[in-house]
């Protein structure tokens, strides 16, 4: 069985997700103590709680398995993972876009009988939302410079993050179709949830306090 006195281990995205995490833990007293250096394990401010700093597609595993208790992740990294052992309490509204399917604008109008390639990061995600809809696809697993694939013939359309749509639009794609609105939520680890039950849902109150702007509300009546 776990130890209680294990510190709370918490998995942050690295990259935007973990721009936006830093500001409301910090807002709830957990900070980075000292100097990250070359740590891969990282004592915070709040007793009891330390941070480790991943890949984003890295964080669903940890939180998994409980080598993280808790861990925030983008909605996107988490259908494609397939939520396995995790749950979802909390969805944090940080680093908010879109999971979309585009591709060149006349892509819109091919028959759906017709086999499409599909450039992808996302690929058990694709093969599940294209098969949802009667479509075959052949998955190109790719993981930078997406927009780029549909321009050389490499595939059909991609399945990728959209943000503003600047970079669609400069390379005359567009936006066939949306999967999903994404934001970056809270996971936790099952067990964990049961073992480390009280400390968890605090956690968990005191970010949903914080998202709903309880404390301000709290400091303006005093």
């Amino acid at each position: 069985m776990e130890s209680r006195t294990e510190p709370l281990r918490i998995a942050l995205s690295k990259g935007r997700i973990l721009e936006q995490t830093l500001p409301l833990l910090d807002a709830l007293g957990i900070r980075i103590d000292g100097e990250p250096g070359r740590r891969l394990i990282l004592p915070s401010t709040r007793p009891g709680v330390e941070l480790i700093i991943l890949r984003a597609t890295d964080v669903p595993t940890y939180v998994e398995y409980g080598a993280a208790h808790i861990g925030v992740a983008g909605k996107d990294v988490l259908l494609e993972h397939g939520g396995n052992g995790l749950y979802e309490p909390l969805d944090l509204g940080i680093a908010r876009c879109r999971l979309v399917v585009a591709g060149r604008p006349e892509k819109a109008e091919l028959p759906t009988s017709q086999r499409w390639r599909v450039a992808t990061k996302y690929a058990n995600l694709a093969l599940r939302h294209f098969a949802a809809r009667g479509r075959q696809v052949d998955v190109i697993k790719l993981y930078g410079s997406m927009e780029l694939a549909p321009l050389v013939g490499l595939a059909d359309c991609i399945v990728d993050l959209v943000d503003t749509g600047n970079t669609l639009r400069a390379n005359g794609l567009v936006e066939l179709e949306q999967i999903a609105p994404i934001s970056s939520r809270l996971i936790v680890n099952r067990a964990a949830q049961k073992l480390r039950h009280a400390e968890i849902t605090a956690l968990v109150h005191e970010l949903e306090g914080l998202l709903n702007g309880v404390g301000d509300d709290a400091a303006q009546a005093g």
